[in-house]
């Protein structure tokens, strides 16, 4: 089972700005995850679709041995070159190629919803020790701020039929219903990032299906977010502004 054609499709054009313009995530959630799992030297945990280690990075301060799983090439080349204490491995979510109970967590950072579902946590349950724990983490943007609303929109209005998000819910309905899983637990950390106006531009371009588009589409795409930037007092005029991101974490054990 492969990589979801669109996130291999982008994600192979765009791993460059993907690296340069997506966030980081906040030393709270790391925090969270490293007390709920007990991340730690001799315990392992697996980072599932890693992409270009983000969030891998964040794992090895841990101390513990870091498994990174990326079905994408490109994006795991440029992950093996930053990182290069950290194991990582050609596989998916759903076929890591790992050892039964060979992981006390795993941990999935911006990735969860491209997964099959079904697949991914039978192949998280069979990866995982006794005990062990799966952490979901996503970036979300704040709609509640005008301008990032009509950002947004330019994402929306060209997104293909049933292209996956976890805004809908649906993975965490599937978890909740999963037998031998115990209560999902949350934490919210506001993620705010000061960027260029062409750092707006790139996170734009780094989304999936946008990488997608031809190159006179991205150059419509990138007019559209220039007026988007030019209509809003908060960016309009402004070099840097401040990208507001809801950083969204969870975590669950299992029970049997």
């Amino acid at each position: 089972m492969g990589a979801h054609e669109v996130a291999r499709t982008g994600y192979t054009r765009a791993v460059g700005v993907y690296e340069r313009a997506r966030p980081s995530y906040p030393l709270p959630v790391l925090a969270e995850l490293t007390d709920a799992f007990g991340l730690a030297a001799g315990r392992t945990v697996v980072d599932l679709g890693a992409g270009t280690g983000l969030f891998t990075r964040l794992l090895a301060l841990t101390g513990a041995r870091v498994v990174a799983v990326e079905p994408v090439a490109a994006m795991r080349g440029r992950l093996a070159e930053l990182l290069p204490s950290v194991t990582v491995a050609d596989g998916t979510a759903e076929r890591t190629g790992l050892a039964a109970g060979s992981a006390h967590a795993v941990i999935a950072a911006q990735a969860w919803h491209w997964f099959d579902g079904e697949a991914a946590q039978g192949e998280v349950e069979r990866v995982l020790a006794p005990g062990g724990g799966l952490g979901l983490v996503w970036n979300t943007y704040d709609a509640t701020v005008p301008w990032v609303r009509d950002y947004q929109d330019i994402y929306f209005r060209r997104a293909p039929a049933g292209l996956p998000s976890h805004q809908d819910g649906t993975w965490r309905t599937r978890l909740e219903a999963r037998p031998g899983w115990g209560r999902i637990r949350e934490r919210h950390f506001p993620n705010p990032q000061r960027v260029s106006r062409g750092g707006v531009i790139d996170r734009m371009l780094s989304s999936s299906h946008i990488a997608c588009l031809d190159a006179d589409e991205q150059a419509r795409v990138r007019r559209e977010v220039e007026d988007v930037l030019d209509a809003h007092p908060e960016t309009r005029g402004q070099e840097r502004v401040e990208l507001p991101y809801v950083t969204d974490v969870y975590w669950t054990a299992r029970t049997a």
